[in-house]
């Protein structure tokens, strides 16, 4: 398991690198984010820890350019900055962990190998589906040049669909995914949810992509012309 650690810090990197190669890792480390970079798109890794606070080039860029360059191996950030704006921003890059120094070496290990179970799913920073698009970073929805506006639920809901689209995915998976597991409703209002969703990326454009799975759940797929059905409802159950 190869692991590239990209960490300014040279005495935390060397004891990050003797930590890991004492659990079977196999480690490279480089100390600037220009580096990082180069190391990153020229070779193969099962995983980049990645510091935020770098020279020559920071982490969010470096991460930035690793998935516009469409390399999707997985990244966890490393940093002593450990404020909700600053994951934010790492998560809507395409970070997929992040871990605020000082850590325990026992669960930056478990992460990490979380991380490699995981695998490399391709995970694009601008997502398309059709002529729908969804930038993470503006936190901006289109459907071709007309511009979405919608709440922060809505939003949350789209990316989740957006992720997982072309499957059918259940309320309860949405209630796991998008609301915050204190959330002690029912699950109707996921069904609310996606009827506020079609009004506003389908119906203004005569569009069905965000249909009802009867008894599964929902279903967000590519263009398609909607009919006159006010509730888009796909039947699987043969009848």
């Amino acid at each position: 398991m190869r692991i590239l650690l990209v960490e300014d810090e040279t005495l935390l990197a060397e004891t990050v690198r003797r930590g890991l190669t004492n659990e079977g890792f196999i480690v490279e480390v480089v100390h600037d984010g220009v580096s990082g970079l180069w190391a990153a798109t020229e070779n193969p890794y099962d995983v980049i820890l990645l510091d935020l606070m770098l020279p020559m080039k920071n982490g969010y860029d470096v991460l930035k350019e690793l998935r516009e360059r469409m390399i999707w191996t997985p990244v966890m950030m490393l940093t002593a900055k450990d404020g909700e704006y600053d994951q934010t921003d790492a998560f809507d890059l395409g970070a997929d962990d992040y871990l605020t120094k000082p850590f325990s070496f026992l669960v930056l290990v478990a992460r990490l190998r979380a991380l490699i179970r995981r695998g490399a799913p391709e995970r694009p920073v601008v997502m398309e589906l059709g002529t729908l698009r969804l930038d993470p970073m503006n936190r901006s929805v289109h459907r071709g040049e007309s511009a979405i506006a919608l709440t922060a639920r809505e939003y949350g809901l789209l990316q989740f669909l957006m992720r997982r689209h072309d499957q059918v995915v259940s309320k309860a998976e949405i209630l796991d995914n998008v609301w915050d597991p204190a959330f002690e409703g029912g699950d109707n209002v996921v069904e609310v949810y996606v009827g506020y969703l079609r009004r506003k990326i389908d119906a203004p454009f005569n569009l069905s992509t965000l249909t009802t799975v009867r008894g599964m759940g929902y279903l967000l797929g590519a263009d398609r012309e909607a009919t006159h059905q006010s509730n888009p409802c796909i039947d699987f159950s043969g009848h």
